[in-house]
């Protein structure tokens, strides 16, 4: 199965293993294609996971009618092997009951203990 995050990588070698808790994102645009790809696959788990302490909710509930197929990054700053933080722009599309809809976001990403974690986003 290629992976939802379009690396054009399979899933098991992409964000799968991230999902898996095989390795980390080593960077803050690989932390945004594997919570992508977490949406994607309902992993709720991963998301609360992968989210800061400082702004994750208590709650996460994923509406199961919402159909994402389209990630593009727009553009990056820092949030490199070598930082401890970084932002990363995005456009991701879904439908919802056949109607089409997209998520413009300027992500902030934190480094802490060796893990990428998303803090938020405008």
């Amino acid at each position: 199965m290629p992976c939802p995050c379009l690396s054009g990588l399979p899933y098991a070698e992409c964000c799968g293993a991230f999902h898996r808790g095989a390795s980390t994102a080593p960077t803050a645009e690989r932390l945004m294609r594997s919570r992508y790809s977490a949406y994607a696959l309902g992993e709720r788990d991963y998301l609360l996971a992968t989210w800061h302490a400082s702004t994750r909710p208590a709650e996460l509930v994923l509406d199961p009618r919402m159909r994402w197929y389209r990630l593009d990054i727009l553009g990056r700053t820092r949030g490199g092997m070598l930082d401890t933080e970084g932002t990363v722009e995005f456009r991701a599309s879904y439908r919802i009951d056949s109607q089409p809809g997209a998520q413009h976001e300027t992500s902030r990403f934190v480094r802490e203990g060796g893990s990428w974690y998303y803090v938020d986003g405008d």
